[in-house]
């Protein structure tokens, strides 16, 4: 078992494991979506945007504890970027 408290990697590597988590959970539910297309289409406005407020609450609170470190410039520009692509999604949802 590796020691991660004494890995200097240990920061890379949770956030690797994190990356590779959330993309599973994506690719997962993309699967399940394209499985149960039809049963799911009465509820999909819902379903998306019960994900877009979780995601939204998990960006929100993930910046929120990385402004306690130096974060990389390119990490504050993703985080906008993020925020007006959701802005866009809410705002086509709402025109749907």
């Amino acid at each position: 078992m590796v020691n991660t408290t004494d890995n200097r990697s240990a920061p890379s590597r949770m956030k690797l494991a994190e990356l590779a988590s959330g993309v599973g959970a994506l690719v997962v539910g993309i699967g399940i979506g394209a499985l149960f297309a039809t049963v799911f289409r009465s509820t999909a406005v819902a379903i998306t945007l019960t994900g877009l407020a979780l995601h939204s609450f998990g960006m929100w609170d993930k910046h929120r504890l990385e402004t306690r470190v130096d974060s990389p410039a390119w990490v504050q520009v993703a985080y906008w970027i993020c925020w007006v692509m959701l802005a866009i999604l809410s705002i086509a949802i709402m025109l749907r």
